[in-house]
């Protein structure tokens, strides 16, 4: 039965795409009154005993006032939520808020199909009911559970709440706080990770794959991809799909895919555009798990395009399937037990421990044909082209628990959903080295944007990765040189590089390259071993090196002679570190079959641990060293956590911008009023002040803050020139604020500020706050040293919110003018921690108020004593699309 669409009065952002713990998809959205038949229709589907432990007693027909429990709703106090898979509701969750009494509880219950249940619904509609009445001002859930009903009880009990049982006659009253707890957002972080990694498992490991649009023309895509499939000799069985032909490329062919006898897992799709959905139709009729999408066509040929893109995908998910692509090269799996080539390039690299991520369809040949040329040995392959459903995010789930991945490769032409991006990389990067080439970092500016989009987008792009520990290269090659060595060698514990060889002049120009990336020579100077060395003394040499206590890491470079081709040399090396615990890398120059001599091969065939990786030039082994080594830092440095800081109050936060701010209007500047208490709910304090308009009220103001005053221009443009002509400092007495009144307000006129001065403890250095709300990445935060040096170089740090005290710390410590804090030229040492506090408190303002757009406290003037914000700016509007929706599928 087909669910009516339901009534649009509630948030957009009820509704999502969520992955269940076996990999399928549904879609989740709010009740209305026209479900009411669905609503019957999906009890007349359940068995007596569901029912019973639902209502506590036999259920025959279903009355008018059960149905009324899910669809008599009002998106406030009544809500419904419904999980929705091809047309018809498999699960809902209500909640009803009490109305009398503790008015800040509501009832929730569950109700889930029997062929649905044990998929992670009761615990997906529990996840996302609180997150909808904690939006309504409810605080608590309570609920009644038949102490028999075993599995709705660990739904509750498995949350991570902190959930209080009481026992009477079989029934079990259950009470719990809905407010997030540390281990609540630990359990929905591990349900999706489970969700979202079988999801991929499941494109990746299929047991048999038709290929729909499969054809003998060899021009065409259908082509390519079932040659592939049938080359790699593929585990399990290839089921052509082209209703014109009874078999292609020797293989049987059937007219549609419904017309396949057996189970098909994958579907590879390769007809034209305006047929995709008919295809995804009869997908969807047959049971198929999952779609690839090599057609183009949508998305990247305009706005009907897109249209068309996001019907397709809303079927598929609808019907529990994913989508990877459209517009895609589609995938592979080196596994031995599954390998599949599902993809147009004819030649993939051979199995590793490299997975790899790329965006681009187009490149995606020519960077698979590099790898396979470089011997670079992958994993698993995946080319998600328009990412209309499947993304880099959902593969960084699935290689964080895949015992075949080592080492993540990502080719990045934009981000879906960044700060998910940040959160996923960060926990996969403690374990397994990401690597990221991020294109587009010259990208014109858009259109319509702040001139300064263009910067800050790329400085949100750097602030991205080195708050997640991946490693950023600049070009393709860099990043298979970096692979090449963190899939085979161990991360540099330090900076130190022992550099060996035979050839002086090699040695010279790895010198160069170390000490101009920051790395340190041991004993300042390449050891030199002849141009005759064996292959003994140059496996001495390098047993002795790789032993050295004060050597991080090791450089080999040998150039052969004409009398010896250097392979025993290369052997005699890869003997001498089998033991070593640093890394080890190597220039051979013009050596042929070195690959072979420096690599150790497992019995799967894959390039395992101990292969010694060589580079052309010592130059681009020093590179490689360095983002390894960069790499080493960040893993050392301790994680962090988001502390609980006293003194906010979100709520109130939220009731004042709903108060200055009416929904949907366009941005504004807050008023220096809304902008102090705005601060206040978040325990920032604003030195002092007063609005005067007259001299009189200016006196009055000074004697009611206190002197010394100071008194200030409303205009930001005068207030911080560098001549200072828009304020007057240290003003001590009544004349003193006369003639500064008379004098300032002839150039900013009456309207002026009378601020008290900051103290001296706390007056050492001006910094300068803010927070950026990214049009990509969400919202940021900034600090720099105030002053117009900073300013014209634009020396300011960026972190993304949410930060951690080590990320606050970091932000601090980031400014090239930040040894100023440390005292110079005479000035006294500032307390770091009150930086870090305000750092931290600004983050948790950003996070929590996607509202405020911009906001800039310029000075907060820092010294030995604490803090003090002086000055403060900012905008609010409607909040961008939040960009860690963690609600919805990404």
């Amino acid at each position: 039965m087909t669910v009516a669409p339901p009534i649009m009065d509630y948030p957009q952002r009820w509704e999502a795409d969520v992955v269940l713990a076996d990999g399928g998809v549904v879609h989740v959205r709010p009740s209305s009154p026209a479900d009411a038949d669905a609503i019957r229709a999906m009890h007349s589907r359940m068995s007596a005993r569901t029912l019973y432990l639902r209502y506590f007693s036999a259920i025959g027909q279903l009355t008018d006032e059960q149905v009324a429990l899910f669809t008599d709703v009002d998106h406030n106090s009544r809500v419904g939520l419904l999980a929705v898979l091809g047309g018809e509701i498999i699960a809902a969750g209500t909640y009803h808020r009490n109305d009398v009494g503790d008015t800040d509880a509501a009832e929730a219950a569950f109700l889930v199909e029997d062929s649905q249940q044990r998929r992670g619904l009761g615990s997906i509609l529990l996840e996302h009911l609180a997150a909808a009445a904690q939006e309504r001002g409810i605080r608590r859930f309570t609920a009644m559970v038949l102490t028999e009903n075993a599995q709705m009880v660990r739904v509750f009990m498995d949350a991570g709440y902190s959930v209080h049982r009481e026992y009477d006659s079989g029934v079990m009253d259950l009470e719990f706080d809905i407010k997030p707890t540390e281990k609540s957002r630990a359990v929905i972080a591990s349900r999706e990770h489970r969700a979202e990694a079988r999801s991929i498992a499941r494109l990746l490991s299929p047991r048999s794959i038709a290929v729909i649009g499969a054809t003998s023309d060899t021009t065409k895509h259908g082509h390519a991809v079932l040659a592939n499939l049938l080359r790699g000799n593929f585990s399990g069985p290839v089921y052509p799909v082209n209703k014109d032909a009874v078999s292609v490329q020797g293989v049987r062919a059937y007219p549609s895919v419904t017309d396949i006898p057996d189970p098909v897992d994958l579907a590879v799709v390769t007809v034209p555009a305006s047929t995709v959905a008919e295809v995804v139709d009869a997908c969807r009729a047959k049971g198929v798990h999952g779609l690839v999408v090599m057609t183009a066509g949508f998305a990247d040929a305009g706005l009907d395009g897109a249209d068309a893109q996001r019907q397709m995908v809303a079927v598929a998910r609808g019907s529990g399937m994913r989508v990877l692509g459209p517009n895609c090269l589609g995938l592979v799996n080196t596994d031995p037990s599954v390998r599949m080539n599902a993809t147009l390039a004819p030649v993939v690299p051979p199995p590793g421990r490299i997975g790899f991520f790329c965006q681009s369809g187009a490149l995606g040949i020519a960077i698979l044909a590099d790898a396979a040329t470089r011997g670079l040995g992958l994993s698993t392959f995946v080319s998600a082209g328009n990412r209309a459903d499947v993304s880099g995010n959902d593969l960084l789930q699935f290689w964080h628990g895949d015992d075949g991945t080592e080492v993540v490769l990502l080719y990045l032409e934009s981000f879906g959903n960044p700060r998910k991006f940040a959160r996923l990389a960060r926990v996969l990067a403690r374990t397994k080295p990401v690597i990221a080439v991020k294109t587009g970092r010259h990208a014109p500016a858009v259109p319509g944007l702040a001139a300064n989009t263009e910067t800050m987008s790329e400085a949100a792009v750097a602030t991205l990765f080195a708050q997640s520990g991946v490693i950023r290269t600049d070009t393709l090659t860099a990043a298979f040189d970096v692979a090449q060595l963190l899939s085979t060698q161990p991360v540099p514990r330090g900076d130190r590089i022992a550099i060996v060889g035979n050839s002086g002049a090699l040695g010279a120009l790895a010198i160069d390259a170390c000490l101009d990336a920051g790395l340190h020579v041991a004993d300042g100077a390449a050891l030199d071993l002849g141009g005759n060395v064996s292959p003994e003394d140059l496996a001495a040499a390098v047993r002795a090196a790789v032993g050295r206590p004060d050597v991080d890491a090791l450089m080999v470079m040998y150039v052969p002679t004409v009398a010896t081709p250097g392979l025993a040399h290369a052997a005699a090396l890869r003997a001498a570190v089998s033991e070593a615990t640093v890394p080890v890398v190597t220039t051979f120059l013009a050596v042929d079959g070195l690959v072979e001599k420096l690599s150790v091969v497992d019995a799967d065939g894959r390039a395992a641990r101990g292969s010694v990786p060589s580079y052309r030039t010592p130059e681009r082994a020093v590179a490689a060293l360095s983002h390894a080594v960069r790499y080493g830092h960040w893993l050392a440095r301790p994680a962090g956590t988001a502390p609980d800081l006293p003194g906010i109050n979100t709520g109130a936060a939220r009731a004042l911008l709903r108060r200055v701010r009416a929904p949907d209007t366009p941005q504004r500047p807050v008023t220096d009023a809304e902008l102090t208490r705005l601060l206040d709910c978040y325990g920032i304090d604003w030195v002092p002040y007063k609005a005067i308009g007259s001299r009189a009220e200016a006196i009055a103001a000074a004697e009611e803050i206190g002197y010394p005053v100071a008194l200030k221009s409303f205009d930001e443009s005068l207030r911080h020139r560098i001549d200072q002509s828009g304020v007057r400092l240290g003003l001590i007495n009544a004349d003193q604020v006369m003639a500064a009144y008379d004098d300032l307000s002839s150039i900013a006129g009456p309207w002026l500020h009378v601020q008290a001065m900051a103290p001296r403890d706390k007056a050492e250095v001006p910094t300068v706050f803010g927070i950026t709300a990214d049009t990509s990445f969400g919202a940021l935060v900034s600090f720099g040293i105030g002053g117009v040096a900073t300013e014209l170089l634009n020396d300011r740090a960026y972190r993304a919110v949410p930060l951690t005290d080590a990320d606050a710390a970091d932000l601090i410590s980031a400014p090239n003018a930040a040894p100023l804090l440390n005292g110079y030229r005479g000035t006294r040492v500032v307390a770091r921690e009150p930086l870090i506090d305000l750092a931290l408190r600004l983050s948790a303002l950003a996070d929590d108020l996607p509202e405020v757009i911009q906001l800039q406290l310029r000075p907060v003037l820092a010294g030995p004593g604490g803090v003090v914000v002086t000055s403060g700016s900012g905008r609010i509007g409607p909040p961008p699309a939040r960009p860690d929706a963690r609600r919805r599928l990404s």
